[in-house]
């Protein structure tokens, strides 16, 4: 088997994969502009949560839709799911994205 063969699905794998994960960031910004949070922090924080949260911990999060609101509102927010990770990726995405650290 040639090199070439070889490295063909992988190749095909890891596109696929970016696929996803752009589709995923893209709902994920969505759903956090549909909770209220300016487009600038969504994106930003869209970043960061698709690849620290899994699947069913996203889902749990774009039930939180709501009024125009802050930072601090949304993180409060998502301890009301009662998920700790999500808790903890959320506010350290927060913090960061709204200090200008993390863009």
């Amino acid at each position: 088997m040639t090199w070439a063969r070889l490295l063909l699905p992988i190749a095909i794998v890891v596109t696929s994969a970016a696929c996803v994960e752009t589709i995923a960031e893209s709902r994920v910004r969505g759903s956090l502009v549909d909770a209220g949070l300016s487009a600038a922090n969504a994106d930003c924080m869209a970043k960061r949560m698709v690849d620290r949260l899994t699947i069913a911990q996203l889902r749990k999060l774009q039930k939180l839709r709501g009024e125009k609101r802050s930072l601090g509102d949304y993180v409060s927010a998502v301890r009301r799911v009662g998920d700790a990770e999500a808790l903890a990726v959320t506010a350290s995405s927060a913090a960061l994205c709204g200090t200008g650290l993390a863009r």
